[in-house]
């Protein structure tokens, strides 16, 4: 499919990005998950499908090629697994959120997950920039019987370089759903300069939080001990299940550790969850 460059608006040279995919499970290819239909507009598609685990499972990679996200640049992604299927998505890097020129940068994700099927939400971590204006939201829609495993590793500056997060802000928002009931609602404003930064009762001056969701019928039959025995190299963790829904914590300064905690809980939850021991997708490891 031919890549369709087209800037939002001219002047400023903001992209209007789209991606949209629809997995199936095909009984005439002994059930294989297959991409059946892939729609984009503007710089965001996937590579090829993989199946490191067998046809069941399909992985694809979701790739932004301007590889950051500017000024009033506004991404949409909308994945659709039908019944049955089963796929997993990542990225190959590190989402950069840069510096704004005025205009709030947004990407929106909506997940839609039928019954008896899954879908594994598993993206690199998110960097903003200091002096963004950054706007996430991800909408998950379970029918009965679905299942779902999502992350988000979130990066205030570059603490890597020296950089801290100062200036402009971040604001994200989760809303997870079953059968049309909510079950895990969370919305977050982080201003550079306010006091959510610094208060213990927010990020007590870490520069790295991560939230990580598992959702499904048999969440109850999840060993929470084995979860929660599980700890970051550095920072800190925990985890709580609630009606239908485990929700995990990382909160420190260390991107990889966070990354490592939630793969490590991932392997954990996901023959609970899923069905299938872990295969770790090999674009982690470049």
């Amino acid at each position: 499919m031919q890549l369709i460059e087209r800037p939002l608006n001219p002047l400023t040279r903001a992209w209007h990005a789209q991606l949209a995919l629809h997995y199936e499970r095909r009984a005439d290819l002994q059930g294989r998950t297959v991409l059946a239909a892939r729609r984009h507009d503007g710089p965001l598609v996937v590579q090829k499908a993989l199946y490191p685990e067998g046809g069941a499972v399909c992985h694809n990679i979701i790739v932004h090629p301007p590889a950051g996200i500017a000024s009033g640049d506004h991404l949409e992604i909308d994945v659709r697994a039908s019944r049955h299927s089963q796929a997993l998505l990542t990225t190959p890097g590190a989402a950069k959120w840069y510096r704004s020129t005025g205009a709030w940068a947004r990407q929106r994700n909506t997940l839609v997950v039928d019954a008896h099927a899954s879908l594994e939400w598993l993206p690199q971590e998110t960097i903003v920039f200091d002096g963004a204006l950054a706007r996430l939201e991800t909408d998950v829609q379970l029918q009965r019987g679905a299942r779902y495993i999502g992350w988000e590793v979130l990066c205030l500056g570059r603490a890597g370089s020296g950089e801290r997060f100062t200036r402009g802000a971040c604001h994200s928002a989760m809303r997870l759903s079953c059968a049309g009931k909510p079950l895990w609602i969370e919305r977050a404003a982080i201003p550079a300069d306010g006091l959510l930064t610094r208060s213990c009762a927010g990020l007590a001056g870490k520069t790295v939080c991560g939230t990580l969701v598992a959702a499904a019928e048999n969440i109850e039959a999840v060993d929470i001990a084995a979860c929660r025995a599980l700890k970051a190299r550095v920072g800190d963790t925990a985890v709580t299940r609630l009606p239908g829904v485990l929700v995990a914590r990382y909160l420190g300064d260390a991107s990889e550790a966070a990354k490592h905690y939630f793969a490590a809980l991932w392997q954990v939850l996901r023959p609970m969850i899923v069905g299938r021991e872990a295969v770790i997708p090999r674009i982690w490891n470049t």
